[in-house]
């Protein structure tokens, strides 16, 4: 113990060092950020999607509906959790339903969203700090923001907070704020294996438990006035897996026919290589250094041979697992990779659902090892097939292709040691 700390404490010098540039580089963008959203919001006319439809939903929900089935909006039926009533309710409170003190609350939102991502961005320590402004150029994730006011913004930013508390190691705070952005839209479930996984890594047993616990209690309370008298209706529309978005306004298979989009074997074959994709990192990547994601779950239960093992004997070594401190690096790996691994396969992309994964894309990029130089041009690809519109069948093959080298590049890249002790610090940190 006295070893890693001494050793950490000879390391502080040379990290800060390397932030030396990035912390007030991220303070003069977020300061430029917010004047040039200030601009988009005074001269750039907003664009109505959602937002009369969202204050349809809240005003049903505060003047007592509490069955999902009658709650809709002009644009369809509610089909958020209920964090998302709760959140827009408060929205209608502060703004009155009006577009334009929304649009100065989600500006809020969006400088204090990236002032979260550059600290993420500080931490895991990959990004050179003349790439920061790359989280500044998206036009398309500042209309998602304050043009359109979805509430993937809301989804986003909680998700964010939840990464920086896990970066601290509040492993409970984190997923109780993760259940928060689960209860907002349920697309933050993507991170969910990536996240378990990682709590598997650095908990306890009783640990695990006991924050899924939490995160659950969350969703229940948060759920609680529609399970208690409209269960089924709250849960198929809230958590409704299998929806079929319609095939027009999807971003990444336009390409796809659409008989074939629609079907069921899509959606299963999209499914099947979710997971065959999320196994084969975790195996080769994620768990590289402890033998396999077999061998470390195996490692879970038994710490020596299970053969002469009784069933009492293995559930005390299961429990009494050492937990490690994990690399901040290997915890932003993880997550992100993981996520990306879902937006890949997903069925339909919308324009909002960018904000998904767009803070991700510089940290990803930097993993490989590609050239600066094709990491910019794939960053800037990404960027124009997001920015076409309507979307077509070559904008949504470029995507695809863009993501599938980016997953290839993630790929072939070194794993990342993922502890942190005094025998093998993380090269990042040396």
């Amino acid at each position: 113990m006295a070893e890693t700390m001494s050793t950490k404490i000879l390391l502080e010098p040379a990290f800060h060092c390397r932030n030396s540039k990035r912390v007030p580089v991220a303070a003069v963008l977020l300061v430029a950020d917010a004047f040039l959203t200030f601009l988009i919001i005074s001269f750039v006319p907003y664009t109505k999607i959602d937002w009369d439809a969202y204050m349809s939903q809240v005003s049903g929900f505060l003047g007592g509906e509490r069955d999902y089935e009658n709650l809709e909006g002009d644009t369809g039926p509610l089909v958020y959790p209920a964090g998302f009533l709760y959140v827009y309710s408060a929205i209608q409170f502060i703004t009155g339903g009006q577009v334009y003190p929304a649009q100065i609350l989600f500006a809020i939102l969006y400088i204090i969203n990236l002032g979260i991502v550059f600290f993420v961005y500080i931490k895991a320590n990959v990004l050179p700090w003349w790439a920061f402004c790359l989280l500044c150029l998206s036009k398309r994730v500042h209309s998602i923001f304050v043009l359109r006011l979805f509430n993937d913004c809301f989804a986003t930013s909680l998700l964010h907070a939840s990464l920086a508390l896990l970066l601290s190691e509040k492993w409970h705070l984190g997923l109780i704020i993760f259940s928060g952005a689960v209860s907002i839209k349920m697309n933050v479930l993507l991170y969910a294996p990536s996240l378990l996984l990682l709590m598997l890594k650095g908990m306890r047993i009783g640990g695990v438990v006991s924050a899924i616990l939490a995160a659950a209690s969350v969703q229940i309370f948060l759920a609680f006035p529609f399970l208690l008298s409209h269960p089924v209706s709250y849960i198929s529309r809230a958590f409704n897996l299998g929806r079929v978005f319609i095939h027009f306004w999807s971003v990444n298979f336009k390409f796809v026919p659409e008989e074939i989009f629609v079907s069921k074997n899509f959606a299963i074959l999209l499914l099947v290589l979710h997971l065959v994709l999320l196994t084969a990192f975790a195996h080769y990547k994620w768990c590289r250094h402890e033998g396999g994601i077999f061998m470390f779950l195996r490692s879970r239960i038994f710490s020596g041979e299970p053969s002469s093992t009784s069933m009492s004997s293995s559930c005390a070594k299961f429990f009494a697992y050492e937990a490690k401190h994990l690399n901040v690096n290997h915890i932003v790996t993880v997550m992100f990779v993981g996520n990306f691994i879902g937006v890949i396969c997903a069925r339909s992309l919308h324009y909002q659902f960018y904000s998904w994964y767009f803070y991700s894309l510089p940290f990803l990029l930097w993993k490989t090892c590609f050239p600066t130089l094709i990491r910019l041009i794939l960053f800037a690809g990404v960027e124009l097939c997001w920015n076409i519109y309507p979307s077509n069948v070559y904008s949504s093959i470029l995507l695809f292709c863009i993501h599938v080298i980016i997953l290839l590049g993630l790929w072939f890249a070194p794993s990342e040691y993922p502890y942190v002790d005094s025998e093998k610090l993380p090269k990042k940190d040396e």
